[in-house]
This record gives structure tokens, sequence and C-alpha cells, in this order.
């Protein structure tokens, strides 16, 4: 039984928000160590840049960046730290996240919580820049020009990010969702790619999980055409599938094992809309090498998890890799890239 097992039931006992800051505070403490080495057929290159494994840590779990170092030497191929905002802010009032156990699933309202960008620039500036960093941004609540708010975190944290995520589909921040509509999107985009400039770092654009028929392709079309480096597909969702758990009815974003075939269902709308021609990026659900095998072969370069490491552990991203190694040697497959999106074909 490894430790996780051994301590789940005591995390588990406490208030998940207590536990994932206990979490935090504890690999603080981890010292430095060498990040792990992965099998060459699981590199590949994104956006011009390379990445060891595909599979990375997405936003959430660590909001201000302060153990990017730690996750990346427990076998993440890379880490998205954020959601960070121009100024600090609270967040929505507690309780905010919720496990679902007999669901596997988590339900959060966050509210965007992290002590903004400035102090994120400073602890990230301090760090020996290895393994591939990503920097999710977003808009303060109580901001009056919430594209401002965009433009200025690009400038802000292109410095010490490796690519820039720019995430307008939480949908805990009211009105934040309408800036994936037409006229607001091809407007932010623009700014942001300005912005960015020339020599700033690839910009990937979050997306939700809850779009209308004929979204896909006008989020596609947008991103191509303002140069968006790369789709995350998908956020968290507010539709509720049937679940047992005592929290089902709880408002906020639900992850998880209950968001698999939604999740899996917009990759597969984003890779028909797109025809390859922008990379896109799996989130949502993704438990095991099975889950993410199958968001590879139906059009994601790299994969992403959080919630699942509630329920499995820190040694998942490292299972999960050297299950595609497995994989990709039981079906012939060269590399991961040339997986990508083979049953899509």
């Amino acid at each position: 039984m490894t430790i996780f097992r051994l301590i789940r039931p005591l995390a588990f006992a406490l208030d998940a928000e207590i536990a994932h800051r206990a979490t935090i505070a504890g690999l603080r403490l981890i010292p430095a160590r060498p990040l792990p080495e992965f099998a060459p057929c699981l590199a590949s290159e994104v956006a011009g840049l390379r990445f060891a494994s595909p599979v990375g840590l997405a936003a959430g779990f660590d909001k201000d960046g302060e153990v990017p170092d730690a996750m990346l030497s427990l076998g993440f191929g890379f880490v998205e730290i954020g959601t960070v905002t121009p100024r600090a802010q609270p967040g929505n009032p507690k309780p905010r996240l919720f496990r679902l156990s007999e669901d596997r699933a988590v339900i959060n309202r966050m509210g965007f919580n992290n002590r903004g960008q400035p102090r994120a620039l400073e602890r990230l500036s301090k760090r020996a820049r290895r393994g591939i960093l990503g920097v999710n941004i977003g808009a303060n609540k109580d901001s009056s020009d919430r594209i401002a708010d965009y433009v200025a975190g690009v400038r802000t944290m292109a410095p010490v990010a490796d690519y820039l995520t720019l995430n307008i589909s939480s949908p805990n921040t009211p009105g934040l969702r309408d800036l994936q509509a037409g006229g607001e999107l091809l407007e932010l985009l623009a700014a942001v790619c300005e912005a960015r400039g020339a020599s700033g770092p690839p910009l990937f654009l979050k997306v939700a999980p809850d779009l209308a028929e004929g979204d896909h392709q006008r989020i596609v079309r947008a991103a191509i055409d303002q140069r968006i480096d790369a789709l995350i597909v998908a956020n968290t969702t507010v539709s509720r599938p049937p679940m047992r758990s005592c929290h089902a009815s709880e408002p906020g974003g639900l992850s998880g094992a209950p968001l698999k075939a939604l999740a899996l269902e917009a990759l597969r709308n984003f890779r028909s809309a797109s025809g390859g021609e922008i990379a896109l990026i799996a989130v949502g659900g993704i438990e095991n090498a099975d889950d993410a095998w199958a968001r590879i072969i139906a059009g994601a370069s790299l994969v992403q998890l959080y919630s699942a490491l509630v329920y499995e552990g820190p040694g998942l991203a490292m299972r999960i890799a050297r299950g595609l190694e497995r994989r990709l040697e039981r079906e012939g497959f060269a590399n991961i890239g040339d997986a990508v999106g083979s049953s899509a074909a």
C-alpha cells in the first residue's frame, strides 16, 4: 500500500480546501530533485515547445505558483499554475470546494482566489527555468475592463512563462464566459496577441465544454485567425449528469469522472472543426492511461489532469506516462505525435 493510501482517509476527514492547502504546504517542504526521465517516444513538440511527456498538471491545483518544481519532479511533463489575476482577490465565500467521493468528482466555486500576478511574478522569477511552466491568467471579478486585465496578465507574466493560457471559461466569475461570444472573443484575442508581440510565449485559450451548436467552428476560426497556438478543451461544466453524492447539487464547476464523456465529446467537436489546424490539449475526467489515450487518438497533442489526483495520489502522472509508453508499443506507433488524431483521420 502506498503512503497516499494510508494518509488519504486522514486527508478526506478534513474540509477539502483545508486539505488542499495542507498539501501545498507539504509540497513546499520537498527539497529540489532532478526531473524524471521519460521514454523518448513520449516527447513531442507543441507550439514550438518540447514536452518530454504529454501528461501535464491542469491549472487550479497550484494557484499562486508555489510548487511547480515539486509537481514536475513527481512526473508531470509540464505544469500550469494559476489562475492568477492582475490584483489579489479572496474569491467566493467558503465553503467553495467539495469532494464527491462516490462519483470520483469535485465541485468548486473558488472564484479565482489568488494573491495576484505581482506576487506570482516575484516568486517565479526566483526559480531556475526547468521543465515547461504554463501560467493561466484571468480577470478580476470587479474589473470594469476584462480585456484590459488579460492584456495586463500577458505583459506581466510573459517573462516567467513558457506559455500563457487565457482562462475565459471558468463558470465561477459572473459573466466571464461571455468573452467566448463572437465579437468579444475577437477583440480579446487581437488585444492579447498584440500585447504578446513577436517574441512572447505561445498563447493557449481554455474553453468551456458547455457550448452551443456552431460555437466550436466559430471559436476555432477566431483562434486560428488571431494566431492562438492551442486550445485547452475543456474547463469545468455547469451541467449535472446523474451523480450519487450529497454534494451533487452544489453550484459551481464540476470536474472529475462525470465530466469525462462531455470533455471527450467537446474535444472531438473541436478536432472536427479545426481539422488539425490548431493544437488541442485535453482536460476533464482523465483518470488513467486509457483515458489519456482516448483523448490523444481523438486529437489531443497533450493532456492535463487535476481532480483525479484527489483520488489517485501524486504518482498518477508517472503511471499514466508509463501506460502511454506501453500503449504506443502495443498499437505500433513510434512516438506520441504519430498517434495524435489517429482515430479522427
